[in-house]
């Protein structure tokens, strides 16, 4: 009987990690189908960091005109298919569009996040980066994109999780962004560096989200003291990273409601 059991237990291993599987996979090809079958001009450019480079994903909106521009920044799994399809959506809402890749050549033979043997991987590197060498990049991401022809000079920061996390503490680096986006990511600790904001700063969390919840009160107190702008949307339901989440074929309840409802709210913010 033992044996029995321990077949069954063995099945059932097998099974979910097969399940988990195809569902990461279902989610891969969705997005990089997305991304094949956009219209708009999509390319990879490579820019200098203090020791060697690393690589960006733009995304041109359809246009006549100079467009404001965003600088997306990932999750701690990289810039994943997901990232890239989400800086190409953000372009058709009219936005010129760059995500630069933080764990691009940090690791050696790793060029790219999709280099990397899996997301643990990626996860671990992306710890592993230096804060002052991330701020730097993201200068050099942001003068890129701002003195770009087809781009108005008007930039503001999106970030999501870990990438949520570095746009509020990007905000207290560089005084001429427009706006700061956070999703689900929490405020430097280190709340003094807040006065050194210059923007308006937009949080969107998840409301079963408790660990990052838990950091909002003392967020919102700091910034009050220091009179910056800070508001916030709290989805009830909704977990972390609903964004990635509720934007997957099979999504719904609280992880889609609250990724539509944020993705318009989203969008009036960067326009107004």
């Amino acid at each position: 009987m033992r044996f029995v059991h321990i077949s069954v237990i063995l099945i059932l291993g097998i099974s979910l990690f097969s399940c988990t599987t195809r569902s990461d996979t279902q989610e891969t090809t969705a997005k990089q189908s997305l991304l094949s079958d956009s219209p708009r001009h999509h390319e990879w450019i490579e820019l200098e960091r203090e020791e060697g480079t690393f690589k960006a994903f733009v995304v041109y909106p359809e246009s006549s005109e100079a467009t404001d521009a965003v600088v997306v920044i990932h999750e701690n799994r990289g810039l994943n298919d997901w990232a890239r399809s989400f800086a190409d959506e953000l372009a058709s809402r009219g936005f010129l569009v760059i995500a630069p890749d933080l764990i691009s050549n940090t690791v050696e033979g790793y060029e790219r996040t999709t280099d990397f043997p899996n997301s643990d991987v990626a996860r671990e590197a992306i710890y592993a980066l230096d804060p002052a060498q991330v701020t730097h990049d993201l200068n050099t991401t942001f003068t890129y994109i701002k003195d770009l022809p087809a781009s108005t000079g008007k930039v503001s920061v999106v970030g999501f999780c870990w990438g949520g996390s570095q746009s509020f503490r990007y905000a207290t680096n560089n005084p001429t962004l427009e706006k700061a986006i956070v999703f689900y990511g929490t405020a430097p600790e280190d709340k003094t560096v807040l006065k050194n904001i210059n923007c308006p700063v937009y949080g969107f969390y998840g409301g079963d989200d408790n660990r990052v919840n838990a950091t909002i009160d003392a967020t919102k107190e700091a910034m009050d003291e220091y009179d910056q702008a800070y508001s916030y949307e709290i989805y009830e339901g909704a977990g972390h990273a609903f964004m990635r989440r509720g934007s997957q074929p099979e999504a719904e309840g609280p992880n889609k409601d609250a990724h539509d409802a944020a993705w318009a709210k989203l969008v009036t913010l960067l326009k107004a």
